[in-house]
């Protein structure tokens, strides 16, 4: 079951820091200092970063196409999200895997067996958007500090659900560390004037997965009948 899990969980430590339990990641290297910025300053910049709260807010489905890259094996994912509603379908070595939420239930299904969602998560799902970002509340947050990795500033949103590191010179979202795991982003691409991750390096439950999208489509190639 791990080689659905854990693209699952990418996607989960992406959403929102909703999506996220209490964190067990380690302290950071560096001593972290308070910032000068509020939780929804943060936000604020990293929505213009991707474009603009209001592009996004424009964005009513997406189709993603990923290769995923996990224990030597490569896996083809496709993902049709609307509104809070997703479908991801994954093959390898003839194999298909699928994720389903019809935003109000949702599955994993593997050599013909499937598992629900857990009710736990079914709770954040229903709280996810198309655009991840958007999902983000200030509220969640208690502090704001800034931390240095690799010589670069970041601006880290606090809370007991996990830690999210936002690059100070651009605005957008470099690093997630949450009890599932911890997932950087290694590049954006940019469609419709929206950025994206393009490369994504996850670890969670003992494996490293590397994400990598190949194309993604705005606003066409998905409908109601999708989530049925």
């Amino acid at each position: 079951m791990k080689k659905i899990i854990i693209p699952f969980l990418c996607a989960v430590l992406y959403a929102a820091p909703v999506a996220a339990q209490k964190t067990s990641a380690a302290p950071a290297k560096t001593e972290a200092v308070k910032s000068k910025l509020t939780p929804k300053e943060v936000i604020d910049n990293y929505l213009t970063a991707l474009g603009g709260k209001d592009k996004l807010e424009n964005v009513n489905t997406t189709l993603i196409e990923n290769t995923l890259t996990v224990q030597g094996m490569d896996i083809t994912m496709t993902t049709k999200k609307m509104g809070n509603k997703f479908k991801s379908e994954q093959s390898v070595m003839g194999q298909k895997m699928v994720q389903f939420f019809d935003g109000e239930k949702g599955y994993f299904e593997q050599g013909g067996q499937k598992m629900d969602i857990p009710a736990d998560k079914i709770t954040e799902l229903k709280k996810s958007k198309v655009i991840d970002a958007l999902s983000y509340d200030p509220a969640n947050f208690s502090t704001v500090t800034v931390e240095k990795i690799d010589g670069k500033d970041y601006n880290v949103l606090n809370s007991d659900k996990g830690k999210f590191y936002f690059d100070a010179s651009t605005g957008l979202l470099y690093k997630s560390t949450a009890a599932e795991g911890t997932a950087i982003v290694k590049s954006y691409m940019t469609v419709d004037g929206i950025k994206f991750p393009q490369e994504i390096e996850a670890e969670g439950n003992g494996q490293k997965v590397i994400i990598k999208t190949t194309k993604i489509t705005v606003n066409s190639g998905v409908s109601d009948a999708d989530f049925k």
